[in-house]
């Protein structure tokens, strides 16, 4: 109790101090000042007083969540524990057991293992659940709050207890941390016709020189190179200097790239290239999803703004923010939203509207209209939207269904049981559907229809009026239940897809599921279409 007081006073007197330091000429400045006296009082009084044990730094650390959770879903808070995972998505490496994970049911389960590292070396494989860390139960624990303790100095060990599908006793391993280095661009090569592809997943450190690289490889592979593809799918962003490179292997020097614009207007400052270009000229397409954001849209944006590319797949994520990172003592870091960036057309593609961290569609008639280099009309706010625009499949709520509940890794986890190697990703097929729709029957497969939301409330508004239809509306569920059925058989083709991906990643590790998901991606398909067809390319790209 008297730690909690004196941590309760230290707050107060920094409140107060600063309240003497500020004019309460200024109105701002008072109620700032005001508001950090109730704010320590308030801290100090619960430590003191309420009834049950408080953990202070939880305490604090519930309030400036809410704080900064108020505002904008990035700008965050980054204790001395979260150092590490912030590393990763800056830098692309971290200190830990290379894998990846995910809480599934009571556990947290690893979904992913990058080849080479100690999880991988220790035999671990994606399904296999971590029952303990160090001899502490991990049951119900966060991933995130696991992985604190499982990053830690490179040589240093760390003991798991892992349980795993099809064995009956939980098993012990002890793994040596390492640095791990995950790569942005983990594939790149042909997909045919002369046309070449890139993936990259991040823009974490050279990921410029990467992309860069990767476009001279498949141009020294093949002197009649016809076309690249870009792909920046699922792609969440990162830093911003290296969107700029990464505009720099397609567009020459001294083009601007973006503008940042904020509250201090000393801050302000234009992004341009300053190399000249792997290849100006080169015929591109970008691949972007709602997954793409921040620097993904940066890119995506400046090709489609200087008519460089041709964009296509869905909107993107719409994310126009800049965010720095400011010391605040201890270690810890406050991650704040100072700018919003403007791509070459002087168009900003933040959404303005957000519903549970999330951000709202913006209807194209509340977006303003600019125009790229050629006189195309572009929009601005809720992301950037594609020259060619397709439906994605795997979109369709019965399918994303099956994907957040975890039944295709659930299934592929048994498959890979019974199924100790299987065929080279170019000859590899699954076509036993069949077994995958008895798996999904054998489980607690929740998916709601909108008929189903519809017959449930009619059945309590019935219920009230006092009508007896529950022979008429139980067979109306019975009737949708088998609909059911016959709606997953109707995705059979994406369902399939999405197992073959899975499978692929379990023996081939990432650059096997990129080259399956290769082998049946229809967008992919469509950007060879439409790079090897130069009318239709050059139209696109001409103001209509």
């Amino acid at each position: 109790m008297k730690h909690k007081f004196i941590i309760g006073a230290v707050v107060l007197a920094a409140g107060l101090s600063i309240a003497a330091s500020l004019s309460p000429v200024s109105d701002k400045f008072f109620e700032i000042s005001r508001n950090i006296e109730i704010y320590a009082n308030v801290y100090r009084e619960l430590n003191m007083n309420y009834v049950d044990e408080v953990d202070p730094g939880k305490l604090m650390r519930t309030g400036i969540d809410a704080m900064v959770g108020s505002l904008d879903p990035f700008t965050n808070y980054i204790s001395e524990a979260d150092i590490e995972s912030y590393r990763l998505t800056t830098e692309g490496r971290y200190n830990g057991i290379g894998a990846s994970s995910e809480k599934i049911g009571d556990y947290t389960t690893i979904t992913e293992l990058y080849q080479g590292f100690a999880a991988d070396k220790a035999g671990l494989k994606p399904g296999d659940q971590i029952i303990a860390v160090d001899g502490k139960d991990a049951k119900g624990k966060d991933p995130e709050a696991l992985n604190e303790i499982m990053r830690g100095f490179p040589g240093t060990s760390v003991s798991l207890t892992i349980r795993r599908p099809g064995r009956n006793d939980d098993f012990k391993v002890s793994l040596v941390r390492a640095e791990v280095d995950v790569p942005n661009v983990p594939y790149s090569g042909m997909v045919g016709d002369h046309i070449g592809y890139v993936n990259l997943t991040t823009f974490t450190q050279d990921a410029g020189r990467n992309v860069g690289n990767a476009v001279r490889e498949l141009k020294n592979s093949d002197p009649n190179l016809k076309g690249v593809i870009l792909d920046l799918r699922g792609n969440g962003g990162g830093l911003l200097n290296e969107a700029v490179n990464v505009c720099n292997t397609f567009i020459g020097k001294d083009l601007l790239v973006a503008t940042n614009r904020g509250k201090i207007k000393e801050q302000d400052r234009g992004f341009s290239t300053f190399m000249p270009a792997v290849d100006e000229d080169i015929p591109l397409v970008v691949l972007i999803d709602k997954k793409s954001a921040s620097a993904s849209e940066i890119v995506s944006g400046t090709m489609q703004d200087y008519d460089r590319g041709v964009l296509l797949g869905q909107r993107s994520y719409g994310k126009g923010l800049v965010q720095n990172i400011m010391e605040v003592g201890y270690n810890a870091r406050v991650k704040v939203t100072t700018a919003k960036y403007y791509i070459p057309s002087g168009r900003c593609i933040q959404s303005v509207e957000y519903k549970n961290g999330e951000p709202v569609d913006i209807p194209d008639s509340r977006r303003a209209k600019f125009t790229t280099r050629a006189g195309r009309t572009v929009l601005d706010g809720g992301g950037v939207s594609p020259d060619v625009a397709l439906k994605q499949p795997a979109d369709e709520p019965i399918v994303k269904a099956l994907v957040n509940q975890h039944l295709i890794f659930d299934f592929v986890t048994q498959y890979c049981l019974q199924h100790p190697s299987v065929d080279s990703v170019d000859r590899f097929k699954f076509t036993d559907f069949d077994a995958f729709l008895k798996f999904v029957e054998s489980r607690d497969f929740k998916y709601e229809t909108d008929s189903e939301k519809l017959l449930r409330e009619f059945k309590d508004k019935a219920a009230k009026d006092g009508y007896k239809l529950d022979s008429e509306i139980a067979a109306l569920e019975q009737n949708i239940r088998n609909a059911k059925k016959t709606a997953i058989a109707g995705y059979q083709t994406t369902i399939l897809d999405l197992i073959e991906r899975e499978i692929a990643g379990r023996y081939y590790y990432k650059t096997g599921k990129i080259k399956m998901t290769l082998r049946n991606d229809s967008e992919v398909t469509e950007a060879k279409k439409v790079l090897l067809d130069t009318a239709r390319y050059k139209s696109i790209l001409k103001k209509q």
